[in-house]
């Protein structure tokens, strides 16, 4: 027997597909104990699976036509993970920055879409018989109808906005973070904005691809004769299969690599009034000079570690009531408060003859700082000078006397 049954874009499709189907098996098989992270990010892989199967089994060379003569009944099964794989990469992105994440009945919402696609599908396509289903199959006439085309833009255009959901919660998470932990330096999200800028980018080309298709039907382009000299459109679908199949085999195993460190935080608290207890402490400016005292005192700034939820158990308060005085009273996120106490103590070595021999980088990282850019730019602010300047300045000498 001798015919071809994959081109090379077509093996491209297929090893996509066979990648993440064996590290979804990986993650599921590998997975730490309530880890939910791991199974949004599996559930992603398998649901992405089915978008270049669905792709082969469309578009393929001459595997579409070994598809419609054999199993036709599978031709569009693979059109719903569409619907799917986006909304799951954006619930692995908030899995892995909320540590309390997990799914509510109101997330039942997001499959909305996926519902109304399954509705189309069974009011425009699988209602009328297996016949006429087949003719349009192998004449695809179903997939160039306005219908069909339109569904298409409206799904692809969804992705985009769940990964321009997922790459902006990225970007606030170091915001989030400052006000729980007081060293954001060593938390490494690059791999995960690499990861969602880099799907975002490949549903970006896809949904330019559709709209493009939706701009043809309303120019009465015939889709199936395209001009021989050049379809722009099948370019870009070519374009979008290999990046694809990059992202995948780069990026996505990079990933395994850091998330099981990932530095989570919880989600922000639910808008209730403050207890009567912590009304009293937000109102009472004495407690705030309590907490500041305490601070100077037991100097648990010093711990480059120090996390809201630690602070909180060294003063005998709860977390969010210790959040919300910092924010009332010193006007300050958990961030800034604990690193201005270490500029006040850095200010005191620096000044102080017996630490000359010190550098400074054994300054900084002695008060509680580990990153040297973070510290100058904390101590320029703070102080108006660096911390080199200031050392050799006379309010240093002044300090020490």
């Amino acid at each position: 027997m001798n015919f071809v049954v994959f081109n090379f874009h077509d093996v491209i499709l297929l090893m996509t597909a066979t990648l993440c189907c064996l590290f979804a098996l990986l993650l599921i098989v590998t997975n730490p104990p309530k880890n939910t992270s791991n199974y949004f990010l599996a559930a992603f892989l398998v649901a992405h699976a089915f978008i270049p199967l669905h792709e082969l089994i469309l578009w393929g060379a001459e595997f579409k036509i070994q598809v419609r003569q054999n199993l036709p009944e599978i031709y569009f099964v693979g059109g719903f993970a569409y619907y799917l794989d986006a909304m799951l990469l954006y619930f692995y992105v908030k899995s892995l920055v909320f540590r309390d994440f997990h799914l509510r009945p109101v997330d039942a919402w997001h499959l909305i879409p996926f519902g109304f696609f399954a509705i189309f599908m069974l009011a425009a396509f699988y209602r009328f018989p297996f016949a006429l289903r087949l003719e349009w199959i192998n004449t695809e006439a179903f997939v160039y109808s306005p219908g069909y085309i339109g569904m298409d833009f409206f799904c692809k255009s969804l992705r985009v906005v769940y990964c321009a959901a997922g790459l902006l919660l990225i970007f606030k998470y170091k915001d989030i973070l400052k006000n729980t932990h007081s060293n954001i330096e060593k938390v490494d999200i690059l791999w995960l904005k690499i990861l969602v800028v880099g799907f975002l980018v490949v549903t970006i080309m896809e949904a330019f691809l559709a709209s493009s298709k939706v701009i043809g039907v309303i120019a009465g382009y015939d889709f199936q004769h395209p001009d021989p000299k050049g379809n722009v459109i099948e370019y870009i679908g070519l374009s979008g299969y290999y990046a694809l199949f990059f992202l995948v085999c780069t990026l996505v195993f990079t990933s395994m690599r850091y998330f099981s460190n990932f530095e989570s935080v919880k989600q922000k608290e639910t808008k209730e009034p403050p207890k009567k207890s912590t009304q009293e402490k937000l109102l009472n400016p004495e407690y705030a000079e309590k907490i500041d005292s305490i601070m100077r005192a037991q100097k648990t700034y010093l711990n480059p570690e120090l996390t809201l939820d630690m602070l909180a158990e060294t003063l005998g308060i709860a977390a969010k009531d210790l959040s919300m005085i910092i924010n009332r009273h010193f006007n300050l996120n958990f961030y800034e408060f604990v690193n201005g106490y270490r500029i006040e103590e850095a200010k005191k070595c620096l000044a102080d003859p017996a630490n000359k021999e010190k550098t400074i980088t054994d300054i900084y990282l002695e008060v509680g700082f580990n990153s040297k850019s973070v510290f100058n730019t904390f101590f320029k602010k703070l102080v108006g000078k660096t911390p080199s300047e200031y050392r050799q300045s006379p309010e240093s000498v002044a300090s020490a006397q």
